[in-house]
């Protein structure tokens, strides 16, 4: 498996509740994030990941496009926390050593479905 299958299965089994299988196959022990809401070590995240699948079990995961380059991996998708939530777009970028994610930037930004931007986020 390569490294961007390796990043869109991660999220698309984090979105499905398989946080912690997720982390097993995928993340490495080493592993830091930017997230700037939690402490940068992996045993947060996990946490809050499976903390926010509690609290939204039918969250949506559309992934649009990635960008691969060297040990780094792009992921730009809308995240939608039920069908009726207008979304959030998101850019994950992973960092890969040895076929597991060392390091996770994510940025998130509001879907506004009153934006002027006829071209909108996505």
């Amino acid at each position: 498996m390569g490294n961007t299958q390796t990043a869109t299965s991660f999220m698309q089994m984090v979105t499905a509740g398989d946080i912690q299988q997720a982390y097993r196959e995928y993340v490495s022990d080493l592993f830091i994030h930017h997230n700037v809401y939690y402490p940068g070590d992996r045993e947060s995240l996990l946490e809050a990941m499976i903390e926010n699948h509690e609290q939204f079990p039918n969250k949506i995961l559309d992934i649009k496009r990635t960008i691969t380059e060297n040990d780094l991996v792009v992921v730009h998708s809308l995240i939608k926390l039920d069908a009726e939530h207008d979304g959030v777009v998101a850019v994950h970028i992973f960092r890969f050593e040895n076929q597991q994610i060392v390091e996770l930037w994510d940025m998130t930004q509001a879907v506004d479905p009153d934006s002027p931007n006829e071209n909108g986020l996505i």
